[in-house]
Parts: C-alpha cells; structure tokens; sequence
C-alpha cells in the first residue's frame, strides 16, 4: 500500500507538470484554433533561466522572474513569426511554430553549455515525510501540484472575472462576433501566447527540479501532447485532468511494471499513448472535449 501511495503522489507531481504544458497548448489552441508546437522550447528557455537566476534570487522569485521573461518571450515569436501568418492554414502555422521551436532550441542550448546546471530544490529539501503514513514524498512533486492549484486557481479567476478574461472567452467562442463587439482578437491571440510561455517555463522548472537540465528536457513536453487529445483539445479542466490522469498512470506503470518483466521494462513510456488510444476508441472528441456537427 506504501509503494501504491507514493507512486500516486509522485504522479500527482509529474501530471501537475504535464497538466500546465496542456494549459498553454489549449489556450493558444482555443484563441487561435492553431496548435502550437513551440511549447517545448519555452519550457527548457524557462527551465534554463531559472538555473542563472536561482542563485542570486532564490528558486521561487527565480520562477517567476523566468516565467515573466518566457512569457515575453512569447510574446515576441507571436508578433513576428505567428502574427504576419493570421488567415493562412492552420497547417502553414502549426509548421511556423515547429521551427520557431526548433531555432529557440538551438539559441538556448548554447547557454546550457558543457557544464551541469541545476534549478535547485523549491524549499531546500530533497524528500518531505508526511507523519504516520512511513511514505516520503519528493519535494519537486509537491512543489509541483501545489504551484499548479495555484495558476489553476488564478486561471479560472482570471477567465472569469476580468475584462480581458471574458474578451478571451469570447474571442475562442466566435472571433468575428467577438470583433464586432470591440474585442481586439489581436490582444487576445498575444495574451494566449504569453500565457502559454509562462506556464511552460514553470512546467520546465519543476521537470527539472532536484536534477540537472539538459538539453534532452524538451522531450518532457511530448507527453503533453496525448494529454491534450485525451482531455479534449479546447478543454481546460480537460487538460488538468488528463495531465494528472497521464502522470498517474504513468507512475504506477513504472513502479509495478518490475512485476510483468514480460511487457519489457519501460512500458511506462508508452502509457500516456495506450491511453489516449483507449479513451479515443470511446470518445474521439476526448474526455470534456467539444464534439463539433458539420452539416453537408
């Protein structure tokens, strides 16, 4: 029962970093209808900012400075690259962000250089003891889903109460009436691919917390594409619960997959993919995704 609990939290940490790398594909997703294959160069940009910028700041002033500038990082690949390409093919965009991902890659790796670089641990402490229960619990997992519930949290406010939230709902829902209505769709698509930066940054800190960032952390951010499908394309709260259904599962994979060495021993890999599959076979939209009629 020890080993089942500390596999579940210890999914709940990794679902926690893919459930934020499925928010920001979802939100540049449903402002823009493209889906961005850019995220996993801002998740190792934030990642590696976090190592310069740790040590002078500490880790969690350093997280934010990093998502702050991931998120103006963003900001700028939209307004260069993604905006001129408003009204072609969401394939010809989906392609633009693939080598934006690429050539920011190929910039942040020069800063990684040869040496091994840290991001150090949220509060100083490699495992947290939780009284009674005998199961240690890794500090980056807990770090990681609380950090989460927090942005979520600040999220659902943000979408829900603010003028710029509402534009943005409104704007996903149907642009042109959201235009007719003063909504700058421009503002909304900028806002998207901030927002999705930062988030991503985040995400790369806590992949990478207690161990060393490479240039191999990027791979991370594939993951998060079943978790997307899996949720539904255009679901938020898909997003969350397919990330921490993905990291769940994944876990307990790995610790009992020792128990079947038949099925080989990294089936824990390939998961998230039986399970997006399996879920498609019932529900092709997703889990909360929309189901969308066409009439002919």
């Amino acid at each position: 029962m020890t080993e089942f609990l500390e596999s579940v939290l210890r999914g709940l940490g990794t679902g926690s970093v893919y459930a934020l790398l499925a928010l920001g594909f979802v939100i540049i997703y449903k402002a823009t209808r493209v889906i961005s294959f850019a995220q996993p160069a801002f998740m190792l940009a934030g990642a590696v900012l976090v190592t310069y910028l740790v040590g002078p700041v500490g880790f969690w002033l350093a997280v934010l400075i990093a998502a702050l500038l991931t998120a103006g990082l963003a900001l700028g690949v939209e307004r260069v690259a993604v905006r001129p390409m408003v009204g072609r093919p969401a394939f010809v965009v989906a392609i633009i962000t693939l080598g934006v991902d690429v050539a920011v890659r190929v910039v942040v790796n020069g800063f990684i250089g040869l040496d091994v670089r840290h991001v150090g641990d949220p509060w100083g402490l490699r495992t947290v003891a939780i009284p009674g229960t005998g199961i240690d619990l890794q500090q980056r997992h807990l770090g990681a889903f609380l950090t989460t519930a927090v942005l979520i949290a600040a999220l659902f406010a943000f979408f829900r109460f603010t003028r710029m939230g509402l534009a943005m709902r409104a704007a996903a829902y149907d642009q042109e009436a959201a235009l007719a209505q003063g909504v700058s769709v421009g503002a909304v698509f900028a806002l998207a691919w901030g927002l999705a930066g930062g988030l991503a940054a985040v995400a790369g800190t806590f992949a990478a917390a207690g161990a060393s960032v490479d240039a191999g952390l990027w791979l991370i951010a594939l993951t998060a594409l079943p978790v997307i499908i899996l949720g539904g394309l255009d679901s938020l709260p898909g997003a969350v619960v397919g990330g921490l259904a993905v990291g769940t599962i994944q876990e307990l994979a790995a610790s009992y997959q020792q128990h079947a060495p038949w099925l080989g021993g990294n089936v824990s890999v390939i998961t998230p993919y039986v399970l997006m599959l399996l879920v498609l076979l019932v529900r092709p939209y997703g889990l909360f995704g929309t189901r969308e009629v066409e009439r002919v």
